[in-house]
């Protein structure tokens, strides 16, 4: 067995035992902890890459879940920011900059007429599924299995595949993503499974009379970039129109990402309601609620609620307004997926060398890595999937200085930085070269055990 990589830690364990007496599991988000001894306390970002507190440099593919599209610490944008701060922050009263903002999404994203701004893409969901809600006048709604739309009660229903028997008759239960969400929001819920046009068709005859809303993510953001096929989503698309019910694209995280107009100008549908946020603002916390204006001015007295007094922050917008603009007026989109494709072939031939079956799913800015011959369609095939193999390599990746998400299920995250320094290349195809062989020599020697 050969030498294992080694960081060290010790100012970032300290840190975790200090910070748990103050914050439950020692952090501020329970996706931040990855146990008491490997947890990572952050000293400083940029371009692409992070520097944790005891000085180990990763190159980060994980960006903060997809918001440092352009890198962290980006000049241009934080000069705008600072700009913003001068305007004073926050007033709960409207300022010229939120119209040019709206104008430039506008201009970028033909399905949206209208904007709202929000905070986080939690929000952004939350006040779309009201606003369909509102303009509907119905209550239940349709997500597909595997998506993620946020931390709020409605939107907290899985398919339970990780508990399910693949192969079985049966669907998977549907279960909450965890403790204190009450069953009795689970009514208002249909799950489906991705790419499955015959029971998106059976549920639109069974439920469509009563549906407020489908929700999709076509890109799935929190699901190994599992992907929509084009006819799926234009039978969505035509099963709404049909039974009166708003269509939700989810571009938390693929809008203004995969393209400039987000995956809905890939595939080419144009859905009644949007949301947009982790690339808007290049990590400053902003959110959009996008949509056609019939809808969209359903947020009216006496219509759908919407508000918040950190909506449209002046460093926020300020930010927003010069991230769109280099996304829109300049290669930096197809920079950073000029990099996914570089990193993939990279990968794939470190993996093809040793005879390892793999495959790719999502867009080059955003992508899942699956040791399998084709990616899975939906989350029920990702439970068929190696992900084993995956989850060692990540473990590994983190103690050569790299950092992607732990659990397969999250995608590998491009930034324009990324692709503007080309030792972020290198760095990352030769520590995945030893992770792979480590693993390899793991799970063989697990075998042995076994």
């Amino acid at each position: 067995m050969p030498t294992l990589p080694h960081r060290d830690l010790t100012r970032s364990n300290a840190q975790f035992r200090r910070a748990v007496k103050r914050l439950p599991l020692g952090v501020s988000s329970s996706f931040r902890y990855w146990g008491e001894d490997r947890t990572v306390y952050v000293a400083r970002g940029k371009g692409g890459r992070v520097w944790d507190i005891d000085g180990n440099a990763y190159v980060d593919y994980r960006l903060g879940y997809g918001p440092a599209i352009l890198g962290y610490a980006d000049e241009r944008v934080d000069e705008a920011a600072r700009r913003g701060m001068e305007v004073g922050g926050v007033f709960a009263l409207s300022t010229e900059r939120e119209l040019a903002v709206a104008e430039r999404v506008a201009k970028m994203v033909p399905g949206v007429d209208l904007v709202r701004f929000s905070n986080s893409g939690t929000e952004a969901v939350m006040g779309a599924l009201r606003l369909a809600r509102a303009h509907t006048g119905r209550e239940s709604y349709l997500l597909v299995e595997g998506g993620y739309h946020g931390l709020f009660d409605a939107a907290m229903w899985q398919a339970d595949v990780e508990g399910w028997e693949a192969g079985s008759n049966s669907d998977p239960k549907i279960i909450p993503y965890g403790k204190g969400i009450p069953p009795t929001v689970k009514k208002l819920a249909h799950l489906v499974p991705m790419n499955d046009m015959q029971r998106l068709e059976d549920t639109f005859r069974k439920h469509g009379d009563s549906l407020a809303a489908m929700l999709i993510e076509p890109i799935q953001g929190n699901c190994c970039a599992i992907s929509a096929r084009a006819d799926y989503v234009q039978l969505a698309r035509k099963l709404c129109d049909d039974y009166g019910v708003m269509l939700i694209i989810d571009e938390v995280k693929t809008g203004f990402r995969v393209g400039k107009a987000g995956v809905q100008g890939l595939l080419g549908v144009t859905p009644d309601i949007s949301t947009f946020a982790k690339a808007v603002g290049n990590g400053y916390p902003i959110a959009l609620i996008g949509g056609r204006e019939e809808v969209m001015r359903t947020f009216r007295h006496g219509g759908a609620s919407h508000g918040g007094t950190y909506t449209a922050h002046s460093v926020s917008l300020a930010a927003a307004e010069e991230c769109l603009r280099i996304l829109d007026e300049t290669p930096a989109l197809e920079t950073l997926a000029g990099h996914g494709e570089r990193l993939k072939a990279g990968i794939s031939a470190i993996l093809d060398a040793r005879g390892i079956v793999h495959s790719y799913s999502g867009h080059s800015s955003m992508f899942g890595l699956f040791f399998d011959a084709a990616p899975p369609d939906n989350y029920r095939a990702w439970k068929t999937s190696d992900y084993a193999f995956y989850d060692q390599m990540a473990y590994f990746l983190h103690d050569l200085g790299i950092i992607v998400e732990p659990d397969s299920r999250e995608p590998w995250f491009m930034c324009e930085a990324h692709g503007l320094d080309e030792a972020c290349l290198s760095d990352t195809l030769r520590a995945v070269e030893q992770a792979v062989d480590l693993t390899l020599d793991h799970l063989e020697a697990e075998a042995k055990k076994a």
